[in-house]
C-alpha cells in the first residue's frame, strides 16, 4: 500500500493492562481471533479465560461485521454484549472478562457518526459541563471547529493532509499567526536543537517553508519537561524565562502554544478515558505576534484536538512498525527457507559411512548448520558451524562459509581453505563474526583428517565407550589474523560413531537455569553402540528437550552423527 495510506490500514489495537499495546492489521476475511494457534487463530491471545474460538472479523462489502464463534462469556462491543455486530471506527471488543485485555478496532471503511464524535467528546473531562457555559460569544463555534477536525482526523485523507486539517483548525481556535508540527529528530528527543517541522502553517491554510519558523526552544522545553500544555496569553506577563527568551524577543512574539503530543494507550476500561503518557510523539506549536485570550473551552478544545492528533500519530507509528515487522517476518521466512535448503536434505548415501543430522535454530534464522558432501569416490566430507550471534547476519555467514568450504571437491587443500577464511574475515573486520567450525574428511579405509577451528571437540562412540576425539585448544576463524591451522589424523574402527554437536546442544539450559553439560550428554551415549543412528539421534534430542521442560533457548541446537563402515556396504542414514 501506498506509504500515505498507512493510517487507512484496517487495523486492531490490542490493549493490555499490563503491558505496550500491540497493533495488528487485518489482512484476511474472515479475521479469527482465540486463545492459540491450534484453531487457525490470526490474533492470538494467551489468556486462558478466552476460549480458542472465540470471535471472527468479516469483511463485508459495507465494512466489517464482528461475528462470537463461540466465546463461553460473550463478546461484548463498547459495553454490550453481541452475538454480530457491523464495527464501526473506534469500537472496543471485549470478552467479558476483568483485568483482561480489550481490543480496539480501527478502519477507515468504518463509517464515523457526528453522534459517535458527540460521545467521544463528551468523555473529555469536564468538556460537556463547559458547553453551556461557553456557548455564548463563540464557544459553539469553536465546538464545531473541533467536531470538525475530529472528523477529518479519522478521515480517508493522506496522513499529511489529515494532520494539516489539525493544524489549521488549531490555528483558527487560538486565532495564532501560524503553527507547527514538530517530530523528534533522529536521536528521538525534543528539544535540544534535535527536532523536524513535519508541516508549517499560516493563517486560511496556507503553507509555510518550514525554516521561515523559529520555534521557542525555551516553551518547548516547558512543555516537554512538565509533561503538560504551555499557554501563554501575554508573554509580557509570562515568566522570566519565557518572556526573556531570544528567539521570542527576536520575533516579536506576544502569545505562544505548545502543546506535547504523547503515545497514550488507553486504560483497560468503558467507562475511562483515562490516559497514560508514554513516548513522545511531537509538539504542535503555535505563536502569534498579539496578545490572545483563551478560556477555559478553549484550553480543553486544545487539549482535545492534541489527545486526538497524538491518537492519530500513535496508531499510524504502530502501524508502520507492525508493516515493518511483517516486512521482516516475511524475509526471515525466505531465509530460513533458504537455509533449510542449503542443508543436507536426506542425507544421501555412502558406501563407507552412515550419517543423520537435525538442526534446531532458536530463532527463525540461525547461525548453526552442517554438512556432507562426496570429495572423490572413495573420501567423503563432513562439518558442522556455528557463527557468533543469531539472525540474518550470521545466517549470511554460514552460506557464505558453505560455499568457501565446498572447494574441497576442487581437491583444495583444507588446511589453505580454512587459513584464507580466517584471513578474509579478519581483514573484514567490521563484519564483526566469527565461527567456530569442525571439518573432517573420512576415507573408505577409516582414515579421519580433520581440522578444529574452536569447535567442541565431537564424541567419539568405540565398542560403547565415549572419548572426545581431541582436547587441544584452538581458535575460531575470523577471531585471530595470525592464527594458523593444521590438520590431524585418526583411525576409525568398524561402527565407529562421530557425535558431532554445537554448544546449544551442552548449553541448554532447565528453568533454574542449569546446563545439559557435557558429562550428561556422554553418559547418554555410552553403551549405544548398537542403536541405530536416527535413534540415537531422537534419544539426544527428546532428553535435552525433556531436561529443558519447555524453557526457551538462547542458541541453536545442530547435531550431526556419522557411523563409519569398514564393509563398504550400502547403508541407509538410519543405519
Amino acid at each position: 500500500m501506498p506509504e500515505e495510506n498507512i493510517h487507512h490500514e484496517t487495523y486492531l489495537e490490542v490493549v493490555f493492562p499490563d503491558r505496550t499495546n500491540q497493533i495488528v492489521l487485518i489482512t484476511q476475511s474472515p479475521f479469527l481471533i482465540g486463545r492459540g494457534s491450534e484453531t487457525g487463530n490470526h490474533l492470538q491471545l494467551e489468556d486462558r479465560r478466552i476460549s480458542r474460538k472465540c470471535a471472527a472479523i468479516v469483511a463485508e462489502q459495507a465494512g466489517y461485521r464482528l461475528e462470537d464463534r463461540g466465546h463461553r462469556l460473550g463478546i461484548f462491543v463498547n459495553g454490550k454484549h453481541i452475538e454480530q455486530k457491523k464495527l464501526q471506527n473506534g469500537d472496543i471488543i471485549q470478552f467479558g472478562l476483568e483485568d483482561c485485555c480489550a481490543i480496539v478496532f480501527h478502519s477507515s471503511v468504518a463509517e464515523t457518526s457526528v453522534e459517535s464524535m458527540l460521545t467521544r467528546l463528551n468523555a473529555l473531562p469536564n468538556l460537556a459541563a463547559s458547553l453551556s457555559s461557553a456557548a455564548l460569544g463563540g464557544g459553539l463555534a469553536k465546538l464545531n471547529l473541533l467536531l470538525e477536525a475530529t472528523s477529518l482526523l479519522h478521515s480517508q485523507l493522506p496522513l499529511d493532509s489529515v494532520l494539516g486539517a489539525m493544524l489549521d483548525h488549531t490555528i483558527a481556535i487560538t486565532h495564532a499567526d501560524r503553527g507547527l508540527l514538530i517530530e523528534p529528530g533522529e536521536s528521538g528527543s525534543l528539544p535540544a536543537g534535535s527536532f523536524k517541522v513535519r508541516l508549517a502553517r499560516g493563517k486560511g491554510g496556507e503553507t509555510l517553508p518550514p525554516e521561515s519558523i523559529v520555534p521557542s526552544q525555551t516553551a518547548l522545553g516547558q512543555a516537554i519537561d512538565r509533561k503538560a500544555s504551555v499557554i501563554s496569553q501575554d508573554l509580557n506577563l509570562a515568566d522570566l524565562d519565557l518572556k526573556s527568551a531570544q528567539s521570542i524577543v527576536a520575533q516579536h512574539l506576544r502569545s505562544i502554544v505548545a502543546i506535547p503530543l504523547y503515545a497514550m494507550p488507553r486504560a483497560n476500561s468503558m467507562e475511562s478515558v483515562m490516559l497514560k503518557q508514554g513516548q513522545l510523539l511531537g509538539v504542535v506549536y503555535l505563536d502569534s505576534r498579539r496578545p490572545a485570550a483563551f478560556s477555559d473551552l478553549d484550553r480543553q478544545i486544545l487539549d482535545a484536538l492534541g489527545m486526538e492528533a497524538a491518537s492519530i500519530l500513535d496508531n499510524a507509528r504502530l502501524v508502520e512498525q507492525e508493516r515493518e515487522r511483517q516486512r521482516m517476518e516475511q524475509e526471515l521466512s525466505i531465509a530460513r527457507d533458504i537455509q533449510q535448503a542449503m542443508l543436507p536434505q536426506g542425507l544421501r548415501d555412502f558406501p563407507h559411512l552412515a550419517v543423520t543430522g537435525s538442526h534446531n535454530p532458536c530463532h527463525a534464522v540461525g547461525g548453526d548448520y552442517y554438512d556432507v558432501f562426496p570429495v572423490d569416490k572413495n573420501r567423503t566430507a563432513f562439518l558442522i558451524a556455528d557463527v557468533s550471534g543469531k539472525g540474518l547476519g550470521a545466517a549470511l555467514l554460514t552460506t557464505m562459509l558453505q560455499g568457501s568450504l565446498s572447494a574441497m571437491t576442487l581437491g583444495t587443500d583444507p588446511v589453505r581453505v580454512f587459513n584464507h577464511i580466517n584471513k578474509f574475515l579478519c581483514e573484514h573486520a567490521e563484519v564483526g563474526r566469527y565461527a567456530t567450525l569442525f571439518f573432517a574428511i573420512l576415507d573408505s579405509d577409516g582414515s579421519l583428517e580433520f581440522i578444529n577451528a574452536g569447535h567442541p571437540s565431537p564424541l567419539l562412540l568405540r565398542r560403547g565407550e565415549v572419548s572426545e576425539l581431541y582436547t587441544e585448544g584452538s581458535l575460531p576463524v575470523g577471531l585471530v589474523a595470525q592464527a594458523e591451522y593444521t590438520a590431524a589424523t585418526l583411525k576409525l574402527e568398524d561402527e565407529d560413531t562421530l557425535v558431532l554437536f554445537s554448544d546449544g546442544i551442552t548449553e541448554a539450559q532447565d528453568p533454574e537455569r542449569e546446563l545439559f553439560g557435557f558429562t550428561r550428554l556422554r553418559d547418554l551415549l555410552a553403551n549405544r553402540q548398537d542403536t541405530s543412528l536416527e535413534s540415537l539421534r531422537k534419544t539426544v534430542l527428546d532428553t535435552v528437550n525433556e531436561f529443558c521442560r519447555g524453557e526457551s533457548q538462547a542458541d541453536d541446537m545442530t547435531l550431526l552423527l556419522v557411523r563409519y563402515r569398514a564393509s563398504g556396504s550400502d547403508v541407509s542414514p538410519a543405519a
